[in-house]
Order: structure tokens, then sequence, then C-alpha cells
């Protein structure tokens, strides 16, 4: 290859932008060009910006971006990075940090956010609705006309999260056991409780144990596929997603309440699990308010984002 040749290349490789969403449970990516057409998108494992807390997580945190760095190389050398990471308070330089190095970038090439914020621009512009996102996790969002993030819920699943998948799967787990302190063998007549324990492979306590004090937020979540799957027949499952779907709405109301009555969009991999959860988010919202589904595609979002933000730069 000539130099003339190899400088072109250079040229046209410094022209792809990387956008990350990256769950509790999956990671999704996505390259654009500098007009903001998506090249490629792919997935990962999951990460939050709480594994950054302890060293095996950052360990882990870091594989994953490396990991990204060798599945995007391919098409050639990012050039800007927009990353929504869950979790992530804006409080640390850890993250920026590793995808500098991942990626060989300087870190005025990178911008991260709570994966939230570039949900929310995915679907709304600033100031004209609330986001009620529910994947493994829940919040409610809004970016007003000054570009000022607000938040209900998201806590973390120590706190409650209620409506998203992991409160849903410790929902259904706790239930079931309660019922077996007061009734030995009860599990053998709860589709919800079968299913369960398929799910994690045995009905002893131990095995339970095991499962969540050891397994991942994003694991442990997807329970909540099979609380889904039993709920036609297990009341106790059905009224699971039902009290899914009023957490969810109570997100949205408490924005209300806070800056007026705006359109709601629902987002996220809850609202596939069953109609019964967006049934009574509906149900719980007051009738003047409107709502909507959206398949946000947050990645694709945050790679036109990551182009912007490629064509500002020196």
């Amino acid at each position: 290859m000539s130099p003339d040749q190899q400088a072109s290349l250079a040229q046209q490789t410094a022209d792809i932008a990387l956008g990350i969403d990256a769950g509790g449970t999956q990671t999704r990516w996505a390259l654009a060009n500098k007009d903001e057409q998506i090249l490629a998108n792919g997935t990962a494992a999951g990460l939050t910006a709480l594994q950054i807390d302890k060293p095996e997580g950052r360990e882990a945190v870091h594989q994953i971006f490396a990991s990204l760095a060798a599945a995007t190389g391919s098409h050639g050398q990012v050039g800007s990075i927009r990353a929504g990471i869950t979790g992530f308070g804006g409080d640390s330089q850890t993250l920026p940090d590793m995808l500098a190095e991942c990626f060989n970038l300087k870190k005025q090439h990178i911008l991260v956010s709570n994966d939230i914020e570039i949900a929310y621009l995915d679907i709304f512009k600033p100031g004209t609705g609330y986001l009620i996102y529910a994947g493994t996790g829940s919040i409610a969002a809004y970016i007003d006309a000054d570009g000022e993030f607000h938040r209900a819920g998201g806590r973390g699943y120590l706190l409650d999260d209620a409506g998203g998948g992991f409160w849903i799967a410790r929902e259904a787990i706790s239930k079931l056991w309660r019922a077996e302190d007061e009734n030995p063998g009860q599990w053998k007549n709860s589709e919800m409780a079968i299913r369960i324990f398929k799910l994690i492979g045995g009905n002893d306590w131990n095995i339970s144990r095991d499962f969540i004090y050891h397994r991942s937020r994003g694991e442990i979540g997807k329970l909540a596929l099979a609380v889904a799957s039993a709920a036609y027949s297990d009341p106790v499952a059905m009224s699971i997603l039902q009290n899914a779907g009023k957490e969810l709405a109570r997100l949205g109301m408490a924005m209300c309440a806070r800056f007026g009555s705006k359109p709601i969009a629902l987002s996220g991999r809850v609202q596939e699990l069953h109609p019964a959860i967006v049934e009574s988010l509906r149900q719980n919202l007051s009738p003047e308010i409107s709502l909507r589904q959206s398949t946000c595609q947050a990645h694709f979002s945050a790679a036109r984002l990551a182009a912007r933000h490629l064509k500002n730069l020196p």
C-alpha cells in the first residue's frame, strides 16, 4: 500500500464513532460514520458502573471494553465514543479512563453518562415527555428544556428498582419460599415455582440460596421470564406482574407531580414480558396522561451522538 493510500485509509477510519448502551444483562454497541449512518452493531456481556467498586469488577469491565475494541477494530479506528452505562453517576473517571486505554483515545474523545440519558434522547426532545425505563432495574427520567437530568427511582436493587426484571424475580422467589415455610411441598402446585426451580436447577433451598447470592443481577433478573410464562395459569405470578405495572406507574406519576403532566413513554425489556404489565401501568396513570410503548435503540442513538461529537473535535 502506497503512503497516499495509507493516509486515505487513516482518514477513513478516523471517521468512525462508537455508541455503547451498557446494562446489567447485556451491552449493545453500534458504529456510525460522520453522517450518522449506522455501519455495524453487536452485543457483549452486561456491565454496570457499580462493578468498578471492587477489583474483580474493574477487571471484568476492562475485559468487556477490550472485547469491544477488538470487535469494532475490524471496521476501523474508533475516533469518538458515547457510552451510556447503568449506574454511572458522573463522579468517577475510572470508566472513561478504561475506555481511553482500551481504544487508544484521548479523554476528550469520550463522553460517558448513565444509560437512561441516552435512552431518553432517543425518544424525546428535552422538555417534552417522561421516559419510564424498565429492564433489569427501573427508573423514570426527564431532561428539561435546559438540559438538566431529573430522575425518579433507579436507585438500585438493594433499595428499590420496583417493576424491573430483578424486582419481579425477587418477588417471585420470596413468595415461593414463604409459601414453602407455611406448607412444605407447596411448590408442586405452583406453575411459577415449577418453572423457576427448573431454571435454577432444583427445588432445594441451598440451590436457591446459591443462585440468589452468587449470580449476577442480570442473571437473576432473567427469572422474570419464568414468572411471565406462568402468569396465565398462576394467580400469584399474575399478581406480581400487575404490581410491577403499578410500581412503574408510580414513577411516571412522581414525575408528573414534580414537572406537570406530559406524555410518557415506556421502554425496556420488561414491557415485552407480559401484556399485564403494560395494562396495569395504564390503569394506574391519570386518565389525561398519554402512554406509548417504545422499542428503544439506545446504542444507535449513542452512535449518532458520538458521530456529532466526532465532527466537533479538532
